[in-house]
């Protein structure tokens, strides 16, 4: 990427986030036992026919009460060949009116994260959720429902096959790395993921909806991309 291009991306997502510059530490841990990506295994190219089964699946799936107050399932979006897989905890109501993952301000938010990247939702950027239908009053996921929808997530992992996974917020790092803790416990440092012969780094991070209500955690956000994007 053009180190002009990025400086200015940056800053404009730091403004946009209301974070001083003058506080961000570019400097991140290394990922000291992370495998080399280029020795990863190509991605097996699943056709646009095998994706619609998938998500047809999706929109039917009644394997969680959940389905019995959703207006449409959300399967999930984005490049199906991306590099990076953003995973968030659960649609909400614009979600699940739409269809769509991330709209509203929240997913605003995570377009103007992605931007200080250079990334686009549809350019190597794949965007699903832990659970694919909303759960009522937008309340957190349980273990139970993440767990039902777990086998959808896999098979999209599995297709992807990207370099990196975001966990954004407490059920996604729940639903990628099997671990139910906290945010503060998991950010911070790079975890992986084995997906088949391919161990894929993840990195746990606050979630867009989170950091509307508490915009000072905003800076620790930006620390965990920059790691991601490091790995």
């Amino acid at each position: 990427m053009n180190p002009i291009r990025r400086e200015l991306t940056q800053t404009q997502w730091l403004n946009a986030m209301g974070v001083d510059p003058f506080w961000i530490v570019e400097d991140q841990p290394p990922a000291s036992t992370a495998p080399s990506t280029a020795e990863a295994p190509q991605a097996q190219v699943e056709s646009a026919s095998d994706w619609d089964a998938l998500e047809g699946q999706i929109r039917s799936c009644k394997r969680c009460d959940l389905c019995q107050g959703r207006k449409q399932a959300v399967p999930g979006s984005g490049d199906r060949h991306a590099d990076w897989l953003l995973v968030g905890e659960a649609p909400g109501a614009e979600e699940d009116m739409s269809g769509q993952p991330f709209v509203g301000q929240a997913g605003k938010l995570l377009d103007a994260m992605m931007a200080a990247l250079d990334l686009k939702r549809d350019q190597r950027v794949y965007l699903a959720n832990a659970v694919k239908c909303r759960p009522p009053e937008n309340r957190t996921p349980d273990s139970r429902e993440i767990d039902a929808c777990n086998a959808f997530l896999d098979q999209q992992i599995g297709w992807i096959q990207p370099k990196v996974i975001l966990a954004l917020g407490r059920s996604a790092a729940y639903a990628v790395l099997g671990q139910e803790a906290s945010i503060q416990t998991l950010r911070g440092r790079v975890h992986y993921r084995q997906q088949g012969d391919q161990k894929i780094p993840v990195v746990v991070t606050y979630h867009p909806a989170y950091l509307l209500r508490q915009p000072a955690e905003k800076w620790k956000v930006w620390q965990d991309l920059l790691m991601a994007d490091s790995t």
